[in-house]
C-alpha cells in the first residue's frame, strides 16, 4: 500500500476568481503545476562557488608551461570569455542534472511547484510523481495539497459519522428493564433473587441450577425487542453511512509532511527527495508529474503529465577495470584427506563386531567416504593408513599389541569389503572388448591397500576428555592431571586406579579411546612431477570486481581492500574513504583514469588546483573523460566555476 503525503492547505481570505473560470484556465493550459531542479541543489551548488578559497589558480601543461585559470564569464557584445571575480547569482533553467552514486544509493531532490492560480479552497489537488528507470516504472508517495473548505467539509463527514456511531448501543443491559424484572425474580425466583446482595462466590454451576428457563423467558419478555432490532439495523449500515458521510477520508498514517499554509497568495512548493537503490547499469532516472482536482469525491480536471526532468546518474562503477587477475599456484601431486572413525571392541579384542554398539553405522560411513575418493575426477587414491588406539587399563607393552591387533582387524575387515565391492561392480559393468579384441575386465581401486600402524594408549584424547567433562569436579581434573604428570605409563595408570573417580572414568571415558583413525593417500590423475607451477585466476579477486560492477560496495571494498590497486581505490571511493583512496592511487601508475579519480578526491577534499590540474591532464590523455567530466558532481563544478569546457573548445 502506498504511502501518502498529505499537506493541508487553509486557503485564508477572498480569491479573484471563481472555481469556474478557475477550471476554464486550467483546461486551456494557460497554469499548471511543474517540477523543477531543487532550489536547495542550486543553492548548494552557488554557495560552492562562492565559498571556494580563490578564483585563480596555476596549472601546467604536457609542455611544463604555467598558466592562470580565473572564473570566466562572457562580456561585451560578442560574447567573448573574460576572467572576473565578481560572483554573478546563478540562474537555471535545465530540465536535467547529474547526480552521483554514493553508498549503492543515488537521492534525487525536485521542487513541485504549485501556482497560486491553481489553489481554492474548495478542492483538493492529488500529484502523482512517477519515476522512470529504464523499463521499469515506480510511482512515489503522492502530495495531496487540500483546501480549508475542503478539509472542513472532510471534518464534518467525522463528525456526522461519529454522532451516527454514538446511537449505537454495546451494552445489551439497557434494553432490558431491571426494575420489572427483579420484581419477577422476587415473586417467582425468591432464591435467585437472593444472590442480589450476596456477596458469596457461587460456582456456576451452582448458579445455573437457579437460573432456568423460566428467568430466560423472563429476560426475554422484560427486553425492549423493537429497541434490539433498531440497533442492529444501523449496526449493519455502519459501512454504508461512513461511505455517505466520509467521502474522501483523511490519510494520517505514512505522513511525509503534515502543515498549514496560511497564505495563499503565492506558489506552493514542495521540495521533494527520495532515494534510490543503485543497480548494475542505471544510466538515468526521469522524473514525470501528474495529477487530479477533486471538489468533494468528484473529478474536476485531470492534469497532463509534465515533461520529464532527468537525473543522469554517475556511478564510479563505470571505471571498474574488469581484465582478468591470475594469481601463481604451486600444484602438488601427492594430497592427503583423514576421518577418524569410532569402532567399539570388547575388552581386550581385537574383533570387529558389526552389531556391537555404533559400528555398522560407522564402517557404512567409512566405506561411503572410501567409495567417494575413488570416484574422484581429480585424484587416485592410493593407500589408506589405519591407525588404532587403545585405552590405558591394562599395562602399556599389552595395550600397543592390542591397538596393532586393531588396527590389523580393521585393515584386514575394510580390504575384504573393498574385495566384494569391486567383484560385485565388476559383474554389473560386465567386460570390454578394445579394437584389438582384447578383453578386460574393468576395475575400480584394484591397487588399493590398506596399511595398519599401531598408536598404542590413547592419553591425549583421555585429557582431552577430562578436560571437557562436566561430572568430575576441580578436585578431580586436578588429581588427574598430577597422575599425568607421572612419565611411566603403567604407574600413571596405577596411580589413577586409586582415585574414586576411576571407575567413572573406565566406564563412560575410556570406550571413547578406542578410536581408529583413516589416512588417506591420493595422487593427481595423470601427474608425473611431484609439483607443478601454474597460474590460475584469482576467483576471488573477481568476485570483488564483480560485486563493484553490481554497486554492492561493502563486500566489494571486503574482497578488494588487501589488493591496495586501482580496483580498491574504486571501492574506498563509492564509500567516502577518499583519504585511502588517494593513499592508494599515489602507488599506482598514473594512467589517465588513475589522474581522473585523483582529481575527483582532490576536488572533493576542496583543493582546486590540483583537482583542475589532474582533470586537465587526464583529459588530454584520454578525450572521452572530457564528456565524463559533465556526469561528476565534483569536476562539473570545477567546468563551470573556472570555464574549463570553454578552454577545452579553444583548444
Amino acid at each position: 500500500m502506498k504511502k501518502i503525503l498529505v499537506i493541508a492547505v487553509i486557503i485564508l481570505g477572498f480569491v479573484s476568481c471563481g472555481p469556474s473560470r478557475k477550471l476554464d484556465t486550467l483546461r486551456s493550459g494557460g497554469v499548471t503545476a511543474t517540477l523543477e531542479l531543487s532550489s536547495e541543489e542550486k543553492a548548494q551548488e552557488e554557495r560552492t562557488i562562492r565559498q571556494s578559497k580563490r578564483d585563480t589558480i596555476v596549472v601546467h601543461d604536457d609542455k611544463g608551461s604555467s598558466y592562470f585559470i580565473m572564473k570566466a564569464v562572457q562580456s561585451g557584445e560578442d560574447g567573448e570569455l573574460s576572467a572576473t571575480e565578481v560572483l554573478d547569482a546563478a540562474v537555471v533553467t535545465a530540465r536535467s542534472r547529474s547526480v552521483a552514486e554514493r553508498h549503492g544509493m543515488v537521492e534525487i531532490c525536485f521542487e513541485v511547484r504549485v501556482p497560486a492560480a491553481m489553489q481554492d479552497k474548495r478542492w483538493q489537488l492529488r500529484f502523482f510523481p512517477d519515476m522512470f528507470i529504464a523499463e521499469d516504472s515506480v510511482r512515489l508517495e503522492p502530495l495531496i495539497i487540500t483546501g480549508s473548505e475542503y478539509r472542513r467539509a472532510q471534518l464534518r463527514g467525522y463528525e456526522q459519522y461519529e454522532r451516527f456511531l454514538s446511537r449505537i448501543i454495546s451494552d445489551t443491559t439497557r434494553f432490558i428493564d431491571i426494575h420489572q424484572l427483579e420484581v419477577f425474580l422476587e415473586r417467582n425466583i425468591p432464591e435467585l433473587y437472593a444472590f442480589k446482595t450476596d456477596t458469596t462466590l457461587v460456582s456456576d454451576e451452582h448458579f445455573l441450577s437457579f437460573y432456568g428457563v423460566s428467568e430466560q423467558e423472563a429476560v426475554d419478555h422484560y427486553t425492549n425487542l423493537i429497541a434490539v432490532r433498531m440497533n442492529e439495523w444501523r449496526r449493519s449500515r455502519m459501512d454504508k453511512m461512513y461511505g455517505r458521510y466520509i467521502k474522501v477520508p483523511i490519510v494520517s498514517e505514512g505522513i511525509r509532511l503534515d502543515t498549514v499554509i496560511r497564505n495563499t497568495d503565492g506558489d506552493f512548493i514542495y521540495n521533494y527527495t527520495q532515494v534510490v537503490p543503485a543497480r548494475p547499469r542505471l544510466r538515468k532516472i526521469d522524473i514525470v508529474l501528474g495529477g487530479d482536482i477533486y471538489e468533494s469525491d468528484r473529478k474536476l480536471f485531470s492534469m497532463t503529465p509534465t515533461p520529464p526532468l532527468t537525473f543522469y546518474v554517475s556511478s564510479l562503477a563505470t571505471f571498474v577495470d574488469d581484465s582478468e587477475r591470475y594469481i601463481s599456484r604451486v600444484v602438488e601431486r601427492r594430497a592427503e584427506a583423514n576421518t577418524a572413525c569410532h569402532i567399539d571392541f570388547q575388552r581386550g579384542r581385537s574383533e570387529i563386531d558389526i552389531s556391537l554398539g555404533n559400528n555398522l553405522k560407522e564402517t557404512e560411513r567409512i566405506r561411503k567416504n572410501i567409495i567417494e575418493l575413488l570416484d574422484n575426477k581429480k585424484f587416485d587414491l592410493d593407500s589408506i593408513v589405519i591407525s588404532a588406539w587403545a585405552s590405558p587399563e591394562g599395562s602399556a607393552r599389552a595395550n600397543d599389541l592390542l591397538s596393532a591387533q586393531r588396527a590389523a582387524s580393521v585393515a584386514g575387515y575394510f580390504d575384504q569389503v573393498m574385495r566384494e565391492y569391486r567383484d560385485s561392480l565388476a559383474e554389473a559393468l560386465g567386460f570390454v572388448i578394445s579394437e584389438d579384441s582384447e578383453v578386460t575386465v574393468p576395475s575400480h581401486g584394484a591397487g588399493l591397500s590398506f596399511l595398519s600402524r599401531s598408536n598404542g594408549e590413547n592419553w591425549g584424547m583421555l585429557s582431552m576428555l577430562v578436560d571437557r567433562d562436566t561430572v568430575l569436579t576441580g578436585d578431580d581434573v586436578r588429581t588427574y592431571m598430577r597422575a599425568l604428570s607421572i612419565k611411566e605409563v603403567d604407574q600413571r595408570e596405577a596411580s589413577l586406579r586409586k582415585e574414586g573417580f576411576y571407575n567413572y572414568m573406565l566406564e563412560k571415558l575410556y570406550p571413547k579411546l578406542r578410536t581408529v583413525n583413516f589416512d588417506f593417500y591420493l595422487h593427481r590423475k595423470g601427474m608425473v612431477k611431484d609439483t607443478i607451477h601454474t597460474t590460475e585466476i584469482d576467483s576471488l579477486y573477481m568476485k570483488g570486481v564483480q560485486a563493484l560492477k553490481d554497486r554492492n560496495y561493502e563486500e566489494a571494498l571486503d574482497i578488494l581492500r588487501p589488493y591496495r590497486d586501482y580496483n580498491s581505490a574504486l571501492a574506498l571511493m563509492a564509500m567516502d574513504y577518499n583519504a585511502t583512496a588517494m593513499n592508494v592511487l599515489e602507488d599506482v601508475e598514473r594512467t589517465p583514469r588513475i589522474k581522473y579519480l585523483m582529481a575527483i578526491l582532490y576536488a572533493r577534499s576542496g583543493d582546486d588546483e590540483n583537482a583542475v590540474q589532474y582533470y586537465l591532464d587526464a583529459c588530454r590523455e584520454d578525450r572521452t573523460l572530457v564528456f565524463r567530466g559533465n556526469l561528476d558532481p565534483e569536476i562539473y563544478v570545477l567546468i563551470k566555476r573556472y570555464g574549463l569546457d570553454r578552454q577545452d573548445e579553444d583548444e
